[in-house]
């Protein structure tokens, strides 16, 4: 191969390159501005960056001036990272105040039925439904200055006073209770202490839990950065090698 042909071969490998990255730009400022998850990584390892923040729509649409993570965007964009060859894994990171109930569990239980590699990490606050979204991960950090809090499921609008109400509820508190002792080390029975709290909170039943309490009542694995969130990830992939 003479000098021309090398010179013609590396051009088109660094036209091919500065393809390949303005195409992944592109994407990443597509998937920003939309639902603000971006494709990251390091050398031959993509990873995606996913956000969940403000409140988890779920049937219905929340006023304009409300910040949404709505879950019909979420679950195909999950399954598409889960089947996608290319990603590697998947990183959350979470300041949500929670949300639709149902919305919140379908999605925590898709990221708990994914086989690649997922970590979580809550930033600011992971309340309500954001508990079980945090937990859903297969490695959850938060970091030291967010809280979490947990409290029982309640609804808006109009409520039928007879006892199959109360029962229903008791049936969604459970499949919550059930779901995050089931995806972290915390037992049920803590858990729902936790929930039923009536010494803490002025206006309502539950528990605000700080970060090293999260940890410490086995809810989250580790006190964190976000640094460290994405080493660990990195630390799963490679061992899946």
């Amino acid at each position: 191969m003479n000098n021309v042909d090398n010179f013609n071969l590396k051009s088109n490998q660094e036209n091919d390159e500065q393809n390949d990255e303005a195409s992944l730009s592109a994407e990443n400022a597509e998937g920003i501005k939309n639902i603000g998850s971006v494709l990251t990584g390091r050398e031959d390892t993509l990873i995606h960056c996913l956000t969940i923040i403000g409140q988890i729509e779920g049937h219905y649409i929340l006023p304009s001036q409300n910040k949404t993570t709505k879950y019909e965007h979420i679950i195909p964009l999950l399954v598409s990272v889960e089947e996608d060859p290319n990603v590697k894994g998947l990183l959350i990171l979470l300041n949500t105040v929670g949300g639709d109930v149902e919305a919140g569990l379908a999605i925590a239980e898709v990221i708990a039925g994914m086989k690649k590699p997922t970590v979580s990490i809550v930033l600011g606050g992971g309340h309500s439904i954001g508990i079980p979204l945090a937990v859903s991960a297969k490695k959850s950090f938060i970091a030291k200055s967010a809280t979490m809090t947990a409290h029982p499921v309640r609804t808006n609008g109009l409520t039928v006073g007879v006892p199959q109400s109360f029962e229903y509820f008791q049936r969604m508190q459970e499949r919550i209770n059930t779901f995050v002792s089931d995806n972290s080390n915390i037992s049920k029975e803590k858990y729902s202490s936790l929930v039923l709290n009536t010494g803490e909170l002025v206006t309502d039943i539950g528990t605000i839990l700080d970060s090293e309490k999260a940890v410490k009542c086995g809810l989250i694995d580790s006190v964190g950065t976000l640094s460290e969130a994405i080493s660990s990830l990195y630390d799963m992939i490679n061992n899946q090698k």
